[in-house]
């Protein structure tokens, strides 16, 4: 896995709070670097989120010598906006197989309130040598 510290996940905040096979979670700030025009979070943001977390879950549960995971399919409701502070995304396996994965991503706010859910297939291929 590429250092995060060399990611989009740097450029917007993004921490990993908790790496697991079962569980990822993640927290992004809600700021000028993931606001929408209006000032709002952007959906966007959240989606990049999500995704980000399931990616993160998949890579725990492959062989990373010679497998690789990538979002084939995402998609998201947002359920309530966001002007600022931090936003938190939980992802959780669904289903684990040989050649995909789907992920639900829960995104909550600093008060537990649901700002977004997802759920993220992915598609697990070998590492070309």
């Amino acid at each position: 896995m590429k250092n995060p510290n060399n990611t989009l996940m740097k450029s917007l905040g993004i921490d990993i709070l908790k790496l697991d096979k079962d569980e990822v979670i993640l927290s992004m700030p809600v700021d000028e670097r993931t606001h929408q025009p209006a000032g709002f979070l952007h959906g966007g943001a959240s989606v990049l989120l999500a995704e980000t977390a399931a990616s993160l879950g998949g890579f725990q549960n492959i062989n990373q010598e010679t497998q690789l995971v990538f979002g084939i399919e995402i998609n998201a409701n947002h359920i309530k906006s966001k002007r600022e502070g931090t936003v938190t995304a939980s992802a959780t396996p669904v289903h684990l197989g040989k050649t995909t994965m789907v992920w639900n991503i829960h995104i909550t706010d600093e008060t537990e309130e649901l700002i977004s859910i997802s759920r993220c297939t992915l598609g697990v291929v070998p590492k070309k040598k």
